[in-house]
């Protein structure tokens, strides 16, 4: 764990006087919760606010804890929980690194957790002792792609559907260039996931943030830090397979960057592979250089970044790894 830092220890007298509000940014897989959990911690800072921020990842490896560093300072501390374990282990890792921010006299703690995550687990763990006396649920905040992809498995449909059935605010991203037309699509499919699993909320357009990041507001943050939550009954789906999502790891991938371009792409493209959502992660390209991968179906992103680490994350349903594997030896034997 990391340590609170000294001013957050100065205010621990605080703890047990008022409750610390914990927030929740969710959204599938590549919707953009990261780069908006960004915004919105530097608009708590900037309102004088000490903050923690959660990363709870679906695999055993965090590669959205490294995109966070510099995020860390007198106001912020940054948390990890690690996954690769079965949901159990998964609550009381929760559980546990909870009661220890709720030591640290934080204003707020913001949680992103996976794209594939159970909301009811954040709500359940929240109600457990000591954590119902020491935090109280703040906003809830889905991050939806503005271009949602209308074809999606039932599970990925079931998990859109579980995140927006308690959210106070829906936020799209990647709204630039995306027609109106195309927006009322995404939203129209939002409700229909609801309505499938037996939810009978309607979102209204009040719920609905439809704005390019950039242009954000402190009113619009505002907005967003007085969302809420919302509480809707929904179907719970039982799936055959204990969780056909899966992630895998690649280490110490090289190659020219536009062929880690190509590879991605035709992977991504590939059936044999399985069904591929997200590709993350970084690689070296010099000595001190360094490169971030951000790959859904719609998008692939390769920019440099400051420090990473060699690991590529695959992430996806059904998942098959030898076939995956020789996309990554492929593209190093080119090279």
């Amino acid at each position: 764990m990391w340590e609170c830092n000294v001013k957050m220890r100065e205010k621990r007298g605080e703890v047990g006087k008022q409750m610390v509000k914990i927030d929740l940014i969710t959204g599938f897989l590549g919707s953009g919760k990261t780069t908006f959990l960004k915004k919105y911690a530097a608009y708590l800072m900037k309102q004088g606010k000490q903050i923690g921020i959660l990363e709870n990842d679906f695999g055993a490896v965090n590669v959205d804890m490294m995109l966070l560093q510099d995020m860390m300072g007198d106001q912020c501390d940054l948390e990890m929980i690690a996954g690769g374990c079965d949901a159990d282990c998964h609550r009381r890792r929760f559980k546990t690194k909870l009661i220890a921010m709720g030591m640290c006299g934080y204003d707020r703690v913001l949680m992103e957790p996976s794209g594939i995550y159970d909301v009811d687990e954040f709500f359940d763990v929240l109600r457990e002792e000591p954590l119902g006396r020491w935090y109280q649920i703040g906003s809830v905040i889905a991050i939806v792609d503005a271009n949602l992809e209308e074809n999606l498995s039932e599970e990925a449909e079931y998990l859109l559907a579980t995140q927006l059935s308690n959210a106070g605010l829906i936020v799209l991203s990647k709204t630039k260039g995306v027609s109106s037309e195309r927006i009322g699509q995404t939203i129209a499919h939002l409700n229909r996931a609801l309505a499938r699993f037996g939810c009978k909320r309607t979102l209204e357009e009040k719920e609905i943030v439809c704005k390019d990041w950039e242009t954000f507001t402190d009113e619009d943050y505002a907005k967003v830090e007085q969302a809420g939550y919302v509480l809707e009954d929904y179907q719970k789906l039982w799936f055959e397979k204990e969780r056909t999502f899966t992630s895998l790891y690649f280490m110490n991938v090289r190659m020219e960057t536009e062929k880690l371009r190509e590879t991605v792409k035709d992977l991504m493209k590939d059936k044999a592979c399985g069904n591929v959502s997200r590709i993350k992660g970084f690689m070296r390209t010099g000595d001190d250089t360094w490169v971030e991968l951000n790959a859904t179906q719609k998008n692939i992103t390769i920019q440099p970044i400051e420090k990473g680490q060699e690991v590529f994350i695959v992430i996806g349903e059904d998942l098959v790894e030898e076939k995956i594997a020789k996309y990554w030896e492929m593209g190093k034997e080119q090279d």
